[in-house]
Parts: structure tokens; sequence; C-alpha cells
């Protein structure tokens, strides 16, 4: 009797949600221009209430909104998006501010094991001496064993000045330790490094535009000149953007006052706007430098594509992503919220660097870019040559080189992450960071810790061989072949066991990082890997070479090929196309 009482009441609540939403969308039908809307909504919502009261099973009314939602906005853009009430705290944290509650460590899952993947200098568990490749077996009396990575953050974090117990193995160790810790607010900086390098170069490492990103560069830029540099590097390589005001106000570190930095254009003209610089540049003088690759994106590009338009900057690296689209957010009911894409952005020389043409998709559904036939061109301030349609594209193109398959694997099957560990657990102090290189004798040793590892991988040549052989089998002549195919298959094994000394150099490279990081945290990666980082080289050479800078700010050495501009790297005598582009966007 209950039970039916029950279902009762639940199917006049759905006729009631049902009659609510039809009562709202009609409100719309009285204007004419919105009938078609107003159609469609009333199908929506009738689907909605006959499919929740007659459906056989019962259903998460919720998630099949939520589900619904996600595929009307999926045939826009991958910006526009709806976050529900239960993923609000995510999103701010991850567009909006930086700061939660915690103890300041990264953790991943390996074998069904909690391990802490990394620390973070200054915060509470790098003050209680927790490293990476801790395993955590409880949290506060928690036992972690089946616990995935949500469960194992959630209960990390908590509010500021709380006590958490944390059970800790360390290596080898028989016996766990207790760590009591006190939770501290964590703001991971937007400026992840900033300081001195080779030329006596100013450098700014900017990972993103969050919430008082241009005070950090501000307070870094401030710090730098104090040492009277000769210049000035602002790294933005992968940096995916963020808040468009913090771009505008970065730019005017650089920049006088009243200089148009960016405007935005959609259908809606109240939503127009055109952002200047609002006071005196910080720096407007000392060569300056912007470093960009193909995963720096939006506020990214909006500075590099400023600056290079303005001719402040000499833009360096490989091409930027291409995402020229402007994003709001609007409050909806429920404590939810939708962020649309409003407009899209123009840097000064009136260009839009959008790439993905989102609005003409194929018959099938997928995405194209903007047309060769349809890229412009446009001038800087001083008359060079750039294009829209394609990201940034850099003045200097410096190639981006990839790691070996060994190295890949040697980093993937976490290898370099457990020698590293090894190595801080036996080697109390190394040397400064920007010293600190790997011996023969410790990358003998990490051969050494290979032994019966398997940390197996294919190159090039054998997944080439090995698509040689499913065609012949396929054409019946593999038999034919077979004995050239043993024997070219046996001298490429005998040549994988060279690789560990054939790629020594960058394997060292990864070992020193992660070693480094093990001392001396951030700071110690970016300080150790500066020797190794050719677009920094390129970018210390370039400022301390005058004629250089005037010649690339003439558009000297810039080229037009199939309809899009190719610019030539520094000694390079003919057009250098970009094999890093990336067309997975």
């Amino acid at each position: 009797m209950n039970k039916g009482k029950v279902t009762v009441n639940k199917y006049k609540r759905q006729l009631w949600i049902g009659a609510v939403l039809v009562l709202a969308i009609t409100t719309f039908s009285f204007k004419d221009d919105l009938f078609q809307l107003s159609k469609n909504l009333d199908v929506f919502a009738s689907v909605y209430k006959e499919v929740n009261i007659n459906y056989v099973d019962d259903i998460n009314s919720s998630k099949m909104i939520k589900t619904g939602v996600d595929a009307m906005l999926d045939g826009l853009d991958p910006y526009t998006e709806f976050v529900p009430e239960n993923e609000i705290e995510d999103y701010k944290l991850h567009y909006v501010s930086t700061q939660y509650g915690g103890i300041g460590a990264g953790i991943f899952l390996r074998n069904s094991k909690v391990y802490v993947s990394d620390v973070f200098s200054g915060f509470p568990a790098a003050k209680a001496d927790i490293r990476p490749g801790d395993q955590l077996l409880k949290i506060n009396d928690i036992a972690l064993e089946g616990k995935n990575n949500d469960q194992v953050s959630l209960l990390l974090k908590g509010a500021k000045g709380a006590n958490i117990k944390l059970l800790v193995k360390r290596g080898t160790d028989a016996n766990p330790v207790e760590k009591n810790l006190v939770r501290d607010e964590i703001k991971q900086p937007n400026v992840s490094y900033s300081g001195m390098v080779d030329g006596n170069m100013g450098y700014i490492k900017l990972d993103k535009f969050l919430e008082n990103s241009a005070d950090e560069v501000t307070n870094a830029l401030a710090a730098i000149k104090r040492n009277n540099p000769n210049g000035i590097i602002l790294d933005l390589r992968s940096n995916g953007g963020g808040i468009l005001q913090e771009a505008v106000k970065i730019v005017n570190l650089f920049v006088p006052k009243d200089v148009e930095v960016v405007s935005q254009k959609g259908k809606i003209k109240e939503k127009n706007f055109t952002y200047n610089t609002m006071s005196a540049p910080m720096e407007p003088n000392l060569p300056l430098v912007v470093l960009v690759n193909n995963h720096s994106a939006s506020a990214s590009e909006i500075v590099a594509g400023s600056l290079q338009d303005l001719d402040r900057a000499i833009i360096i690296g490989q091409r930027s992503y291409g995402k020229g689209l402007v994003q709001q957010t609007f409050n909806l009911p429920y404590n939810s919220l939708v962020k649309i894409t409003i407009a899209k952005y123009y840097v000064p020389s009136g260009r839009c660097i959008q790439e993905i043409d989102y609005t003409h998709r194929k018959d099938d559904g997928s995405v194209v870019k903007v047309a060769d036939s349809l890229i412009h061109e446009f001038k800087t301030k001083n008359g060079r040559s750039v294009y829209d349609g394609s990201g940034i594209y850099p003045d200097v193109f410096v190639k981006q080189d990839r790691f070996a398959n060994i190295t890949q694997a040697l980093v993937g099957k976490l290898f370099v992450f457990d020698f590293a560990n090894n190595y801080r657990n036996t080697h109390p102090t190394i040397e400064p960071s920007k010293k600190f290189s790997l011996s023969d004798a410790d990358y003998a040793d990490f051969v050494k810790f290979l032994d019966g590892k398997n940390y197996s991988y294919n190159t090039a040549s054998e997944k080439m061989l090995s698509s040689l052989k499913t065609e012949a089998t396929k054409e019946k002549q593999f038999g034919e072949i077979q004995a050239e195919y043993d024997a070219l298959k046996a001298k490429m094994a005998a040549s994988k066991k060279n690789d560990l000394q054939l790629h020594k150099e960058e394997i060292k490279q990864v070992l020193e990082n992660e070693i480094a990081g093990r001392y001396y945290y951030e700071k110690g990666r970016y300080e150790t890997n500066f020797k190794y980082d050719k677009e920094l080289g390129q970018a210390v050479k370039v400022m301390q070479d005058k004629e250089m800078i005037a010649q690339i700010l003439k558009g000297e050495g810039s080229y037009k090929v199939i309809g899009k501009p190719v610019l030539a790297a520094v000694g390079v005598k003919k057009p250098v196309a970009d094999p890093d582009s990336d067309d997975d966007k």
C-alpha cells in the first residue's frame, strides 16, 4: 500500500516537473521569432516526461538531463559546457582559482596501491619529509586499499588548519611510519619559476592565466629587474590559457598605456569589447622573447600575438595551438552554470588565430580547419606580414625534439621514477640544481638497475618490419622472405641492446630532471633542464645579437607556403615547414 502511494506520488511529481518545463518554455512562444525554440523545447520536455513516467525501469533523472544537455552542446565546440552543482568546485579550481586545502602532494595508483607522485616545496608534505615514491597505507586510520584516485584525493583535502594522520611506507623499509600533518591552504602558483639564466637574461615561466597571474608576473619581473638583466624571456610553452583580463595586464607590463591588446567580437553587440592597456609599462625597452609551442593556447596566444603584432617581442618555438574563442559563464538554477563561447578574439593587427572551424562541419559531424583559401595576411605595427586562422607562428622556429622510444619506455614504465627514489634515499645531498649532472658511474648504476626489468618497446623500424610480415602473409608470400625477415629482425634486436648507450644523453636528461626534483622540487627540475633547453638557448642567442633582432622585426626571413606563413629558423636559408604541428584539435 505504501509502495503504491510512493509510486503515485512519484508520477504526480514527474507530471508536475513536465508541466513546469512546458509552462516555462511556452513563455517563449509569444514572440514569433522564437517559435522554433519554443517548439523544440516543448518536444524535449515532452520526451523527458514520457520517458520518466513510462520507461520500464527507474531512471536517474539528473543523469538523463545532464546527458541530454551535454549532447546538445557537443555539436557546438569543446569549450561550451554545462557544469552541474556537484562539479562546481572542480571547475573553479581548474579555471578560476588555484587554491585548496590539503598537504601539497600528488598521488597515483600503481598495482592498486597508492603512491606519492610529487611533493611541492613549502607545504605540509614536504615539511614532514614525505617523498615521491612513498606508499600511503592509511589516511586518518582509513585503509586505502581498493580506493581510486578521487577517493584518496578527497581524504587528503580538507579545511585549512585541520589535522591529518598518514601511515606511510618507504621503499623496502619493513615498518610503516605514522606522519601527523596539519592541512594548509595549497596555492599552486601561476608563475612556477622565475630567475636569471645564461647571458644575464631574466626568465619567467607562466603556467596558466588564473587569478593573480598578472600580479605574479609583475612581482617576478620586479625581482629580475634588480639584477639589471640584458633581456626578458617569458615562457608560455604548454600554457593552455585562462582569464583574458590577466593576459591584457601582462601585455601592459611591456607596452605603453592606451594601446589595443585584443578585441572580442560576437553576434551580441553589447558583448563586443576592445581591451586597451591601462597604465604605464613596467619594462618597455629591454629585448623581450616569448616562448610558445603546440600547446600554448587562448590567453597565451593573446599575449604572444599582441606582442608580435606590436613588434614588442620576438616569438620563438613552434606554432601555437590556435584557439581564438572567448567564453563567458552564466549562472543557472540550483547552483549550476553553463560556459558558452560568446565571441572570437582579435589581436591588434586584426587577425583571429582560431584554427578549427566548428561552424562548418563535415557531413559526418567532424570538424575542419580554416581553409587555406580563407587565410588572410595582416600587418604588424612595423609592417611585417602575419596571418590569421592557424595559431601564432614563431618568428624563430625551433624544431621540437622527441625522445627516443627507449627513453619513453623507461619513463612510462616508471623506471626513471623508481631510480630517482632510490637515488634520493641513498644520497643525502646533491650539488645545486644548476650544477647537478649525473656522472658516468651513476649512469652505469642505472643500467645495472635495469637488469632483469622489462622495458620492451618497438622501434619505428620494427613496426615497419611487422607491417611487412602482415602484408606478405596476406599475399601468401611470407614463406619466400621469411629467412631474410628473421635475419633482419635478429639484427634489429641486437641493435636495440645498444640503445642505452646510443641515447645516453637524453636518458641522462630525464634522470637528472627527476632526481633534482627530489631535492629541489619544481625549481630543481627547471634549473637542471636549462642546459638542455633548445628554445631557451635560442632565446638567449637572439637577444645577444642586436642585428638579428633588427632583422627579425623588419620581417626578413619570412615566407608564405601553401597559403600559410612558415618562418625560417635563424641560419636557415629556405622555408622551414612545421613538422610538429598538432592536427588533433
